[in-house]
């Protein structure tokens, strides 16, 4: 009886040092997942056409809908006050499943509501974000996610990204949690909402776009996901060794290397954009087509001001490289795109030849740690100064759909390898 009771003394310590081995392991797995920006996109103040009337943001739900590319097991969101001169109070936030980007419904059996340090409210002091505490459910893939807020007062300076592409819906009274928005407004822009993170496997990364008008998507199709980012968030999907890396759109239309725009310039803008998304590994620098055609849209200028412009953008650049190796990020450059004959910005011979110099200093080895040729992508071959007509949106500066499928097509997969 004693060899017995021996014997089973230690087929029950086996089991529980099992038992025990098996939840470290798990617990271990657990806190091996990273965070990964899904989705994101540069915060600004929307001009005074794009931004949504006070009156209509006061007791007022906002739902937006947002495309995600990696998918994860949990999820968490930014909200942003970045730009807001006052406190903003976010009375409810939820998450759901959209019917379809076309309608403010949505999947009700999928609404969840988010906290913010346990609350359900919070309130976002002026040039902050706040990040939601981690909800655990899983989202697939390249699919939408519909986040809604209620707003008790508006906010005095709005914080959003007019280059949405995208529809929004917002209505009076609070109804975060409804199926659908009775009769709501809507317009083609995002507001308050900086990015949605996944929390993926191990080894998952981000590739940030730092971009403008043709990263942010001038020319694409609204609701329609059709992108340049998106087309290479589709592709690292398709691909085994890919399917763990999420694509935020860092674009900003009209943006400028040089000189605020629209928005930030892309240095001032740099560490909210490139540095701060979840999980960001590699970033694609498509900048400078409005140096170039801004420097002599009214009227031309000196050959050595050009000569001038030209030195300033490369060393932007250099600015860029060095910030990002510094946080240990790969960088890599775009060449910049023909844009003669555009409507805006009818440039000359002069801007061409700065075109030209600028492309040859991104192609040379020893600048980006690798040159990703849109221009080669996107030219004419009869008139290389020109977009082929197939990829212009019409106005000569802006690829059409078509366009931005090849330009996504067109980068390679393996430059996103562990």
């Amino acid at each position: 009886m004693t060899h017995i009771r021996r014997f089973l003394a230690i087929i029950s310590f086996v089991a529980l040092a099992s038992c025990v081995w098996a939840q470290a392991g798990i617990a271990s797995a657990i806190k091996t997942q990273v965070w990964v920006a899904s989705w994101g996109a540069s915060q600004q103040v929307p001009e005074p056409q794009n931004a949504l009337p006070a009156d209509d943001m006061r007791d007022a739900t906002v739902r937006q809908i947002f495309h995600l590319s990696v998918g994860g097991s949990a999820l968490r969101v930014h909200l942003s006050n970045v730009f807001g001169t006052e406190a903003l109070h976010f009375t409810s936030v939820h998450i759901a499943r959209p019917l379809s980007p076309s309608t403010s419904a949505i999947d009700v059996a999928s609404d969840r509501p988010l906290t913010f340090a346990g609350s359900a409210d919070v309130t976002v002091p002026p040039g902050a974000e706040f990040v939601s505490d981690p909800l655990e459910i899983a989202v697939a893939p390249l699919s939408d996610l519909a986040v809604t807020y209620h707003l008790d007062l508006p906010p005095i300076t709005e914080t959003g990204h007019p280059g949405a592409r995208a529809t929004s819906y917002y209505v009076h009274g609070d109804f975060v949690g409804a199926a659908d928005l009775s009769e709501p407004k809507h317009v083609d822009h995002w507001y308050q909402i900086a990015e949605i993170d996944v929390q993926a496997a191990p080894g998952a990364a981000a590739v940030v776009a730092l971009g403008d008008s043709i990263t942010d998507g001038h020319g694409a199709t609204t609701n329609g996901n059709d992108r340049w980012t998106e087309v290479l968030a589709q592709r690292l999907q398709g691909a085994l060794g890919s399917r763990n890396i999420g694509v935020s759109n860092q674009g900003i239309g009209g943006n400028h290397l040089l000189i605020d725009g629209l928005g930030p310039n892309a240095l001032a803008r740099f560490d909210r954009d490139v540095l701060a998304p979840a999980g960001v590994r590699w970033v694609i620098v498509f900048e400078g087509v409005n140096d170039l055609g801004g420097l002599a849209r009214d009227h031309e200028v000196s050959p050595a001001a050009h000569a001038a412009l030209v030195q300033r953008v490369v060393a932007a650049y250099q600015q860029i490289i060095a910030r990002a190796h510094a946080h240990g990020l790969h960088v890599y450059g775009a060449t910049i795109t023909p844009f003669v004959d555009s409507d805006y910005y009818h440039p000359g011979a002069l801007t061409e030849s700065d075109r030209q110099a600028i492309n040859q200093w991104i192609r040379a080895a020893g600048h980006f740690d690798a040159v990703i040729d849109f221009d080669s992508v996107v030219r004419d071959p009869m008139h290389p100064d020109h977009l082929l007509p197939a990829y212009d949106c019409g106005d000569h500066l802006h690829p059409s759909p078509a366009g931005y499928k090849a330009m996504g097509s067109a980068v390679p997969l393996t430059l996103f390898a562990p």
